[in-house]
């Protein structure tokens, strides 16, 4: 498939997906005039968007802003001297979110490492129902992604890999399918396809194929212990046993408008496009470390249920 038709098929994913939300929006202004507990719908199955680095199947509520920071410190194998990765060196990410609807949501924002631009939109297609009829909740995701890098070679040898704009674009396309097995205990597995215009070597592939799966388990009304991990299908790279897959655990911490999700994890990037194809550090080799996540939801209209996820509901 050419690079051409890879672009048309994903944009054409992104416009089925907001054509279709777009009409369903009056049917789901009647269906969310009450909360989905009382519609016979699961509500809560993951705190918030995003548990790590991979995004959940919830959305926002409409007319909601999420403003989320993103942190990640340096290996705790750098030793006491690096005060175990606190010192750095760190990435960080900030990242802007909207609802449009209940089940339709975008989102821009901007990781230092990769220096990566992204913007993505995110649809619920399906909710899971309190009596099974619809055993799981269904979202996918589709986003656009743009290192604004510059060559280190160009100063060199006068050619530039990123000449050309598009040479600076990655893809990514994920399905969330989760379920809520009772109060305590959420499963999501999330199938990924992340496709880059320009790769690091001939023999590269610039299609990648992962699954990722991301579990939660509540503790308390407002605390709930976490895991995500990321397993990589095909080789795609001459490197890639040089690179890892990406394995979390945390927990989340729900504060009224605020959700706090602390963990450690073995990817120092932040980007989907950046820590499912490359992430270089191995648990095996203690090379972990410390992050964080922090939103903040804003209603923006009266009509503004905040969250759907968790900033106003337990479960």
């Amino acid at each position: 498939m050419t690079r051409k038709k890879i672009h048309c098929v994903f944009f054409a994913f992104i416009f089925m997906n907001i054509s279709f939300a777009w009409a369903q929006e009056d049917l789901m202004a009647e269906l969310n005039k009450s909360l989905p507990k009382d519609q016979g719908f699961r509500s809560a199955t993951f705190k918030g968007t995003k548990l790590v680095n991979l995004h959940t199947v919830e959305t926002l509520g409409s007319g909601t802003l999420e403003f989320r920071i993103a942190h990640r410190f340096g290996d705790f194998s750098s030793g006491a001297n690096n005060l175990w990765g606190l010192d750095g060196p760190a990435t960080i990410q900030f990242h802007l979110d909207y609802a449009i609807t209940d089940r339709l949501m975008v989102g821009v924002g901007r990781a230092s490492y990769n220096k990566m631009f992204d913007a993505f939109a995110k649809y619920k297609l399906l909710r899971q129902t309190t009596d099974n009829r619809m055993p799981v909740t269904l979202t996918f995701l589709g986003s656009m992604n743009v290192t604004s890098n510059i060559d280190p070679n160009k100063a060199l040898n006068g050619a530039d890999r990123y000449q050309y704009f598009s040479s600076r674009c990655a893809y990514l396309a994920q399905a969330m399918i989760a379920r809520k097995f009772n109060s305590n205990f959420s499963l999501q597995v999330s199938p990924l396809y992340i496709h880059y215009n320009m790769v690091n070597a001939l023999t590269d592939q610039n299609d990648i194929f992962a699954v990722g799966v991301s579990s939660r388990y509540k503790i308390t009304g407002s605390l709930a212990l976490t895991g995500e991990y990321v397993y990589r299908v095909n080789k795609y790279s001459r490197d890639f046993d040089l690179y890892h897959n990406a394995l979390s655990f945390g927990f989340d911490l729900e504060t009224g408008g605020h959700i706090f999700q602390v963990f450690v994890t073995n990817s120092i990037g932040i980007n989907e496009v950046s820590v499912v194809p490359y992430t270089e550090s191995s648990w095996s080799k203690s090379q972990f470390r410390l992050g964080f996540n922090i939103s903040r939801v804003f209603g923006l209209t009266h009509k503004s249920t905040a969250i759907r996820t968790a900033g106003t509901q337990r479960g």
